[in-house]
């Protein structure tokens, strides 16, 4: 489940692009699916709160039969993610399961007992070693690096862990990014995430390892999942995306070939600001050579 450094591209051929529609519910895009892949932050919370109508929307989907799956790029372990989850009072009956970019790198540090980490990241990521008797050391002396995020996000950027990105590339350590992301919004501020400082790893030169959206390998292990709760595989073509972040959700589901419904209130909110309609000019200008979603929608509700 190794995924290369080239960054990921869609498939689809590049045409010229046709006006979208905004819908106003959640029953009339997923009318006819069975899964949802749901995206996390901002779909369903920020950060700081929860968003009541976008939870609510999940749960009438499941009552009426369909299987909800959250797929994150939270750099921590489901369980941990549902522990979040219930601190902001998102109930356990919105969801069947929740796949996370932090459960993949669990996999790949447990392949490499023995060797040294570098952990870069913030102590609050510390559960993703949990039980893996992970042996942390200094940059000078690590075997890979583990990028889960910015020590201080608060304050820092990519650009503040150049250095040290130079001298893991000097000595060709590869560095697993437990989260795929560049930002994420936290309240009403975008703050950096993992993959910001891993994609600056890749600019540079360096091997790095991405888990999570829009990689295969977490939609695989969630249709897997959603396949078990509902006793068989769902058809391709019932299976919809939900998410608010062009490079991650829209490209993740382009690369599944799964329809997508695509929330503009996230991190690309100031781009469709006081839009309403999105013409064929718009939607290039917005989505470039990216397949555009099946649909655009401000804020999940049902």
């Amino acid at each position: 489940m190794r995924v290369a450094n080239p960054p990921v591209r869609s498939s689809h051929p590049i045409t010229p692009m046709q006006s979208l529609p905004f819908v106003d519910s959640l029953r009339e895009t997923a009318k006819g699916a069975d899964v949802l892949l749901s995206d996390i932050w901002g779909v369903i919370h920020n950060g700081l709160e929860s968003f009541p109508d976008a939870c609510a929307a999940l749960q009438t989907f499941r009552k009426q039969g369909g299987t909800v799956v959250l797929i994150t790029n939270a750099p921590r372990p489901a369980d941990s993610v549902q522990r979040q989850l219930r601190k902001l009072n998102v109930a356990d009956d919105t969801y069947d399961a929740i796949v996370s970019s932090g459960d993949l790198t669990r996999g790949f540090v447990a392949e490499r007992r023995g060797q040294r980490v570098f952990k870069l990241g913030p102590e609050r990521d510390e559960s993703i070693y949990r039980g893996l008797d992970a042996i942390g050391s200094p940059l000078e002396s690590a075997d890979y690096i583990v990028c889960s995020g910015l020590f201080d996000d608060e304050v820092e950027t990519a650009e503040d862990y150049r250095e040290r990105l130079m001298q893991a590339l000097a000595r060709k350590l590869t560095l697993i990014c437990a989260n795929p992301d560049i930002v994420v919004e936290r309240g009403d501020r975008l703050i950096y995430c993992a993959g910001a400082v891993a994609e600056l790893y890749r600019e540079l030169g360096g091997e790095v390892i991405f888990c999570g959206k829009p990689h295969r390998p977490i939609y695989d292990r969630a249709i897997a999942i959603a396949t078990e709760k509902r006793g068989g595989a769902p058809a391709h073509d019932k299976i919809l995306a939900i998410g608010d972040s062009v490079r991650t959700d829209l490209t993740g589901a382009n690369n599944m070939s799964l329809d997508c419904l695509f929330l503009t209130r996230g991190i690309h909110a100031e781009e469709f600001k006081n839009l309403d309609v999105l013409d064929g000019a718009a939607a290039e200008q917005l989505f470039g050579a990216t397949k555009p979603p099946r649909a655009l929608m401000h804020e999940l509700k049902w």
